[in-house]
């Protein structure tokens, strides 16, 4: 039985080698060299001798190894390397400070390995010039407003993503046209010495011509003021500004703690809260309002890909207080939780699975604090023109899709930044369920009731983690159409 089992032993020792550098061909972002070495490997353990990055011009070399999870002169099972050095790569990558990181293991001997990462550092300044719809997303400016210009907004939007060489992102809008906002913020993450804490700072000024108060009963929203040749030439119905400051704690790789507060005053036009409009926009007979917000998320992420995940876990439960008061005006205690999981379904099949739910205490909500799903990523895919306000919502969303294909187009251009345009496309088809409870307060149709859609098609992505959603979407009120999505790294 003893000389069984050291055969079964010797056996194994020498298949880690083959079953894990034997994927050089499917995985161009690992090489191996001289890892025949291996197969006389005794221990079942090989030690990292040397740990090297190379590539990084403007970011800070300890920034690369504050994500990797084992050191020089750690020693690790034969059986995970493979699994150590992609997950690895995975954390390095998901910085979203380079284009390329590709691993390269070296064995010395038998007993010892060389780790030589090497980084292809993206470009991280971007004046950008700025021309954007005012509306919540694409298709409602295209096709409630026809595309009207005087829907705008243009300006410049300065961003550094990586300030100082630490990750640290400036950020400096000076936007112009329909709403004119002036703002800044500045994130450092790792802002001690052992690189686990952080912090933020910003604050900002926004007018606006137009001013959602209400929400009719074909769940789209009414603006002040409600004609659109008197919009075009107000003045500014709706003036705020804030302050905000965040810390952030992250010890591990996967979990941070952030917290935040922040001050805004809000002065919107006199008529708003008339009976004809929105009295209950602030839930006080003022036109004005100043209050402070204090926040707190935990936070755990541990994704393939941050930008367009296909496997692992995702989840997160902030709580809010708006308002220093626990009733009237816009007080306001929030709970929200999301939980997304990302299947690899093999043969190049993914699954997703995604929930999102909040709740809002009390229930009798000032108009502002009212917003349910349809805004932001908060929507079933089908229902994008519409907003269901809710002070409770519930919204479970399931994808499967099909990995078609995956290429580089040359590109020379620019060979300090990148050499290749890589592309990969999706298809897709999903299905989505939402809820969102609110008082009967307002005349409104999709409160209160179970939403559903579905559809089909097809992703794009692409370099900076861009990515285009074509979608063929139906709902529930028997309503279908293409709807088209950008998302993007920068």
């Amino acid at each position: 039985m003893h000389h069984l089992k050291k055969i079964i032993y010797c056996c194994i020792i020498l298949l880690i080698p083959v079953s894990c550098f034997a994927q050089k061909s499917k995985t161009p972002d690992f090489s191996y060299t001289d890892t025949a070495l291996l197969l006389q490997n005794t221990s079942g353990k090989v030690c990292i001798k040397n740990l090297q990055v190379t590539g990084t011009k403007k970011t800070k070399v300890y920034i690369v190894y504050r994500e990797i999870q084992f050191k020089k002169g750690d020693s690790i099972l034969l059986s995970d390397l493979y699994d150590e050095l992609k997950q690895a790569r995975i954390q390095v990558y998901n910085t979203t400070l380079f284009n390329e990181v590709k691993f390269e293991v070296r064995a010395i001997d038998a007993e010892s390995i060389t780790v030589h990462i090497h980084v292809l550092e993206r470009w991280y300044l971007y004046p950008v010039p700025q021309f954007k719809w005012v509306d919540r997303n694409f298709n409602e400016w295209y096709k409630t407003y026809k595309a009207s210009l005087s829907r705008v907004n243009y300006g410049i939007k300065f961003v550094h993503y990586n300030l100082s060489g630490r990750r640290d992102q400036l950020r400096i809008y000076f936007i112009n046209g329909y709403t004119k906002n002036i703002s800044f913020s500045y994130t450092a993450p790792y802002s001690n010495k052992k690189l686990t804490e952080g912090f933020t700072v910003g604050g900002g000024y926004l007018q606006k011509r137009e001013l959602s108060i209400k929400t009719n009963n074909n769940d789209s929203l009414l603006f002040y003021p409600s004609d659109s040749a008197v919009k075009a030439r107000a003045d500014f119905v709706y003036k705020s500004w804030y302050v905000n400051a965040g810390y952030t704690i992250r010890r591990g790789f996967f979990t941070r703690h952030i917290f935040g507060a922040a001050y805004t005053y809000i002065k919107i036009a006199d008529s708003v809260i008339d009976k004809r409009y929105n009295p209950n926009y602030f839930k006080d007979s003022v036109t004005s309002k100043g209050f402070f917000e204090l926040n707190y998320k935990l936070q755990y992420n541990n994704v393939d890909n941050g930008s367009y995940p296909l496997k692992g876990k995702a989840a997160y439960i902030s709580l809010i207080k708006r308002g220093l008061g626990f009733t009237g005006g816009i007080n306001m205690f929030m709970v929200e939780a999301a939980w997304n999981r990302y299947y690899d379904l093999g043969k190049k099949w993914y699954g997703i699975a995604q929930f999102i739910g909040s709740v809002k205490l009390p229930f009798d909500q000032a108009y502002i604090n009212q917003r349910g799903l349809g805004y932001g990523e908060n929507y079933l895919r089908g229902l994008e023109y519409y907003v269901i306000d809710g002070v409770a919502t519930a919204l479970v969303k399931s994808t499967i899709k099909k990995k078609l294909v995956a290429f580089d187009i040359p590109f020379r251009l620019f060979p300090k930044v990148f050499t290749k345009i890589p592309i990969s496309i999706f298809a897709k088809s999903y299905a989505d369920v939402g809820y969102a409870y609110t008082k009967k307060k307002y005349d409104t149709y999709l409160n209160n009731r179970l939403l559903y859609s579905g559809g089909f098609g097809i992703d794009i992505l692409t370099l900076y983690d861009i990515n285009l959603k074509f979608e063929y979407s139906f709902n529930q009120l028997g309503k279908n159409g293409l709807f088209l999505h950008n998302q993007s790294g920068f």
